[in-house]
């Protein structure tokens, strides 16, 4: 699987593009960032989802429960929390 690196207006963070399962995801690392920063990204990297089959993956330091407040109903999250400590969370739009 290749990663190649996106532009994703406004965003501080890099991003990258990959395909697996047919799917097409979007993934970004906050782990070294401070809030409000990893929500900041996260809501930018939101807007790239366009159809079912694309996904956003965020890898952060905690799991983000103020960001789950403000998704709404418009996302899915899907948390795993990783062997470091780290979560890895997918979104998807609905």
């Amino acid at each position: 699987m290749e990663k190649v690196k996106v532009e994703v207006p406004m965003a501080t963070l890099d991003f990258y593009r990959y395909e697996e399962d047919g799917l097409v995801y979007y993934e970004f690392n906050a782990t070294q960032c401070q809030p409000p920063e990893p929500m900041v990204n996260t809501i930018y990297g939101l807007r790239m989802l366009q159809n079912e089959n694309e996904r956003l993956v965020g890898i952060y330091f905690h799991e983000p429960f103020p960001l789950y407040e403000k998704l709404g109903n418009e996302y899915s999250y899907e948390p795993l929390e990783l062997e470091n400590g780290d979560f890895r969370i997918v979104f998807s739009k609905n």
